[in-house]
Order: C-alpha cells, then structure tokens, then sequence
C-alpha cells in the first residue's frame, strides 16, 4: 500500500487539527464581553458538548482533562453546577434553537450513576427543548462502568449513539496503560446497548501504545471485527508526558517504532476495508450505510474537537469544566481548574477561561485546513466564492512548499483543486500544516505530538 520507511521519515511534531487556530493559540485576553456577543450574534443550530470529567482511576495512555475520585459528594456538587452553569446559558443564549448534537465527553461519563445521569440528561432537556428530530445524541461509555440502569437513561434522554473506549484487547497492552477490560466484558456491554435499539455504536482504538505489534493488534481487530460496530475511531497514540503525568508511568522503550505503527496502520486500513468499513478522514472508517461516509461522498464531512461530524455549520456550546465551544467567529473553553469554574458560576458569570476571536484570515485558514482534513479534496473556486481571493496567487509560497508532496505521490496540485491521494491521507496533518501560520519550525517539538 505504502513506503513504511518513506513515511517514517515524515514523522514530526504537529497539531491534530480538530480546531483552527489550535487550542495552543487561545488566550486568556479573549474576554466574556466577546464570548456574549458572539453567542448571542450567532443564527445557526446548537451542538452541546458537555464534560463529565471524573475517572476512578487513570489510565496512563489518556490525554483529557480528568478529575481522579472515588467520593460521590464531588459528583453530586458537580451536577449542582451543571444546573446553574445550565441556567446562566439560558439567561444568555436562545435556547429554543435547535439542537441538532449533543456529546457526552469526559472523563468517563459512565461513572456517573444512572440516576446521576438523568438528573443531567433532564436539565438538559428543560435548558435546550428544541432537539431536532434527527439529532445525534451521543454517549461515551467505559465498559467497565456500564450496567443495565445507565442504558435505559440513556435511551429514555434520547441518547441514539454510543463510542466505546476499547483502545486494545491485548492482556499485555491493558496492564501496560492500566486499563484492564477482557473481551468478554465488552461483549456484554456491546450486546446491553444492542438490546436497548442502538444502532449505532462506535469503537476507539489507539495504536502506538506500550507492548503493541503488528501481530497483537491484528489479533484486536480480529475480536472488534466480531463485535460488529457500525464506525471505528483508529487514533494515533499522543504521547506527551510534559502535558500529562500520567503518561510519564508509560516505559518508553515499550513503545512501538513509528515503523512498527505504519505497519499496523497499514494493516488495520486493509483489514477494515475488507471487512466492509470505509475510511474517513485521517483516522476514522465506517460502513458504507453510515452517514459519516454518505457525507464524505458529498464532500460535507466537517471535523471538530469530537472527531468527524455530519453536522456541519452548527455553533457548539461547551458545558462544565474545561469544555470548549465553537462559533464561526471565536472558540471559547472554560476552566480547566475547578474551583476557578465554581467561582466563575457562584459569581454569575459563564466559567470562560480563555478563547480566541477569529481574525478574516484566521477564518480563511480555517476553511482550507478543515476542508482538506474532512475531506482530502479543495476546490479553489469554494473558497474564492467564500473570501474573494484567488487561491493560487494568495497561497503561492504554501503551494510552493507542497510541491515535494506532489512529487512523492501524497497530493495532486491541480490549477482548480487541491488533492490529496489515498496514500497521502495518512500525511493529511503534514500535508495542511504549511497553510497554518502559528507554527513555528524551532517551538512545536513540545506542543505536538509525533504526526506517525
């Protein structure tokens, strides 16, 4: 399929690419008066993403923003300020729009008792009452916290997706990032959701992970293959243990050769593709009747902080501690520190950290990195209708710099479109990175993660 040892050599620090600017390029001088106008000046449909940020225990591979308890007074609390953070938007922004997606994240949200759950799931419901018919509304689930009672609130709260963290099913791979969850005990949560009408369930996985090979994850899409989930998240492990303590407990010289990762991303590319999954974007596949492929067909695929997205266009609002949110001027993320986003709320003011307003050429970048990223195809024609600029000469320099992409097969430069080939898909973050103009070649090797 590919030249692993040619690709290898890409391998640098660079962004994911699930925002525009980065997250790295927020401020703290973005202010609240900017947020308000920005929420209020905004027409489109609502996309909710609400953190629930507690784990019992860490697992060491995780780079999101977790709290580590085992007291239930922190989750009871926690609600409580999800109510009044709830009920400060609702002063703030109309909430009758509507709400065409609604995301789970933490954390681990189903560490959350089932009535814990419902408690949310109806403040949310009286907060935001006009959910779209076809919303999707979806959970992310630990299979090791998941029974019977969380399902039905689940569904009963209108919850039609879930994404489950597998990241591996290898024994050696578990005890090596301190997650221990055999098949079985998938299998049995996988078929609970099955029973309830789920009918879509997704999987992530990570490769690059301590005591991973190719042989070993074979034999995990070997099992999730058996499992039959309808979308697959394939994730390319970030290691940064400057950011993340926890990952400094990862043994280094147990991690694979990035060699060793193209091999089994390579693998796992044909192994889905033979299987019936499609790939989409950078890093996820689904089936053919999914609606992430029907959009990447079209070119609609959009890509935000949760991953891929049908539902492009929508302003998200971001809700507890460290969530961040989205207009088509701004990102906003409350703090992460939560006795700053208490404060923040006992005060009467939405728990803004820090945000950035999006410049004219800011929003343009955008447009191209996150046209490219979604959809691997860019006609300059789209963007000269959107911004009134001539694609070729305005970008001249990055088209310049792409040029030694063109020559090794990983991109078309047309005189009308951008293309990205198939074996340049899994460059795309390389690929769109000259078009970022905060990247600076001397700053990025402890911001990033490794691109392979």
């Amino acid at each position: 399929m590919f030249d692993v040892k040619k690709f290898a050599t890409y391998s640098t620090p660079g962004p994911r690419y699930t925002s525009y600017p980065t997250a790295n390029e927020f401020h703290t001088n973005f202010t609240q008066e900017e947020y308000l106008h920005f929420i209020k000046l905004s027409q489109s449909p609502l996309s909710l993403y609400i953190h629930l940020p507690f784990c019992r225990s860490a697992c060491y591979f995780c780079g999101c923003n977790v709290i580590y308890t085992s007291k239930q007074d922190k989750k009871t609390r926690y609600i409580q300020y999800l109510k009044k953070e709830l009920a400060l938007l609702k002063e703030t922004l109309d909430c009758n729009k509507p709400v065409v997606q609604l995301h789970f994240g933490g954390g681990t949200p189903t560490f959350m008792s089932a009535q814990e759950l419902e408690e949310i799931l109806q403040a949310i419901h009286e907060t935001f009452p006009n959910f779209a018919a076809d919303s999707e509304n979806s959970c992310e689930i630990d299979p090791r916290f998941f029974e019977p009672q969380q399902m039905e609130v689940l569904k009963n709260g209108g919850i039609n997706r879930l994404s489950f963290g597998i990241q591996d099913f290898n024994s050696s791979v578990q005890e090596a990032i301190h997650r221990i969850q055999p098949q079985e005990l998938v299998a049995k949560a996988v078929q609970l959701a099955r029973d309830y009408g789920i009918s879509s369930i997704n999987f992530d996985l990570i490769y690059g992970l301590p005591k991973q090979n190719l042989t070993s994850f074979q034999q995990t899409l070997e099992i999730v293959n058996s499992l039959n989930p309808d979308r697959l998240a394939i994730f390319n492990y970030a290691h940064v243990p400057w950011l993340k303590k926890s990952m400094r407990k990862i043994n280094e010289t147990e991690l694979p050769s990035p060699e060793e990762k193209l091999y089994i991303l390579q693998f796992s590319i044909q192994f889905l593709q033979e299987h019936g999954y499609n790939m989409i974007g950078m890093d996820h596949f689904a089936k053919a009747t999914d609606e992430l492929f029907l959009a990447l067909k079209q070119g609609n695929l959009r890509r935000n902080f949760q991953g891929y997205t049908t539902k492009g266009g929508s302003q998200t609002i971001g809700i507890g501690v460290t969530s961040i949110g989205e207009g088509e001027q701004y990102y906003a993320q409350n703090y992460k520190e939560m006795i700053d986003y208490e404060r923040a709320i006992d005060e009467g003011r939405l728990p803004l950290f820090k945000g950035i307003s999006l410049t004219p050429e800011d929003r343009l970048r955008k447009a191209v990195i996150m046209q490219l990223m979604s959809n691997f195809h860019l006609c300059y024609a789209d963007i000269y209708q959107e911004f009134k600029i001539n694609f070729t000469e305005y970008f001249a320099k990055e088209l310049q710099q792409l040029q030694h992409f063109e020559e090794a097969g990983l991109c078309v430069l047309n005189t009308d479109s951008l293309d990205i080939t198939q074996e340049g898909t899994m460059l795309v973050r390389n690929i769109v990175m000259p078009f970022d103009t905060f990247l600076k070649s001397n700053s990025q090797e402890r911001k990033f993660s490794k691109t392979i």
